[in-house]
């Protein structure tokens, strides 16, 4: 390719989500000339994410968390309650954030809260170009990868991050299949104020049908994920504020005290959804273009995060080398990189589910021992801990040398 064909870009963010966002900034301040294609929308949902450790850390390598962390709430003890009222029954489980010598595991925080810090970023981010529109057709071929947008705009790049969730076009571009399994549980997210102090205390009671989560959010307040049957859950979306109120008091034991709905409810049906690569044909994939979990153990957005962190590492590396960032060896680190790292959560959180689910008595008593264990051995106990944030086999990506300015 000579000069006057080269592409505009180095690479192209399709997508405008958390995933998307953190990946196009990471990327520009890595040293990529960086297209974002994404409409600006308002983020108007009351959906929150418990980021973990690594997360936050990549968030203020890249100068976004210190314009929302006053909206967030520290995780500092994370509380496991076995509520299935079963003949065999798992003992209470505590994780302390303080065992393992951190302040906290992570904080929750607003979805709305952390866009708008990561717009404010991205739109002082010099390398980055933002197109306010739709990729329409994404048409890769050996030596680039051409994107039309619904606006009629025409650009080109080296690479392009599919950051453009479930109904991907990038995916379907990069002629990559995907696994779906549906399962019988659907979720409701909604916040509670409540008159007792929840003292940075995130609390999950274990159902026959699934977890119903109490995390705390900044002063009285709390969201919570409640995953049941979709019987359930429709039955519960329906129910008037003050119902919902005595539904989840009810659920939580009272724990938090007398508790108050606030507006916004969200149901979605549950899966697991899981590509057959992670990368082909000049496309990368990330966010829930690359992995649909459960709302279990709070992997979904973290997983997106860390995609956007080594798709950061991976492009600035070929660039350093003089090496095409869209060439199938430079995509083959990416897919080395995200492969053990989401396989694994995935693996993890199916079986965590299905053992909470299983009437099988062999499957419950395990879980219970498995649990038992944790709650009494404390190597095995800060192992645990320390796995949930972030797996130790995998180089964290995101350290602050790996993002200094190019």
């Amino acid at each position: 390719m000579n000069e006057s064909t080269k592409p505009a870009f180095d690479v192209a963010v399709v997508g405008g989500g958390p995933a998307g966002l953190a990946a196009a900034i990471a990327l520009s301040h890595a040293g990529a000339r960086t297209a974002l294609i994404a409409r600006r929308v308002g983020y108007g949902d009351n959906r929150t994410t418990a980021l973990l450790g690594g997360s936050v850390d990549l968030l203020r390598q890249l100068d976004i968390w210190p314009r929302c962390e006053a909206d967030a709430a520290a995780l500092r003890v994370m509380r496991l309650v076995d509520d299935t009222r079963r003949l065999i029954r798992a003992p209470e489980v505590r994780f302390s954030s303080a065992e393992i010598g951190f302040d906290a595991f992570g904080y929750n925080i607003e979805n709305r809260s952390l866009m708008a810090a990561m717009e404010a970023r991205a739109a002082e981010a010099g390398s980055l170009t933002r197109i306010d529109g739709e990729a329409e057709h994404v048409t890769p071929d050996e030596a680039a990868v051409t994107i039309r947008t619904s606006q009629g705009e025409t650009l080109t790049a080296h690479v392009v991050v599919g950051a453009d969730g479930r109904q991907s076009h990038c995916r379907k571009a990069a002629g990559i299949g995907i696994t779906r399994r549906a399962l019988d549980q659907a979720a409701l997210t909604f916040n509670v104020a409540h008159s007792r102090p929840h003292k940075n205390v995130s609390t999950e009671f274990h159902t026959p049908h699934g977890p119903c989560v109490f995390v705390p959010l900044p002063g009285n307040r709390s969201s919570v994920v409640w995953v049941a049957s979709p019987t359930e859950v429709t039955r519960l979306s329906a129910l008037s504020d003050a119902d919902l109120a005595e539904a989840a008091e009810r659920q939580s034991h009272s724990i938090l005290g007398r508790l108050q709905v606030g507006q916004g409810r969200n149901l979605f049906p549950l899966g697991i959804e899981r590509p057959a690569r992670f990368a082909s044909n000049r496309i990368v994939l990330v966010g829930e273009a690359a992995h649909v979990l459960p709302p279990i153990g709070a992997q979904g957005l973290n997983l997106g995060l860390r995609d956007a962190a080594d798709i950061a590492d991976v492009v600035r590396d070929a660039l350093a080398c003089g090496e095409d960032p869209g060439a199938s060896r430079t995509l083959a680190r990416f897919e080395t990189a995200r492969r053990s790292d989401v396989l694994s959560r995935t693996f993890a959180i199916d079986m965590a589910n299905r053992s909470l689910l299983s009437d099988f008595l062999p499957i419950q008593t395990a879980r219970a021992l498995g649990l038992h264990l944790i709650s009494k051995v404390g190597p095995l106990r800060r192992l645990a801990m320390r796995e949930g944030l972030s797996p130790s086999w995998r180089q964290r990506s995101y350290k602050e040398t790996r993002f200094g300015s190019p």
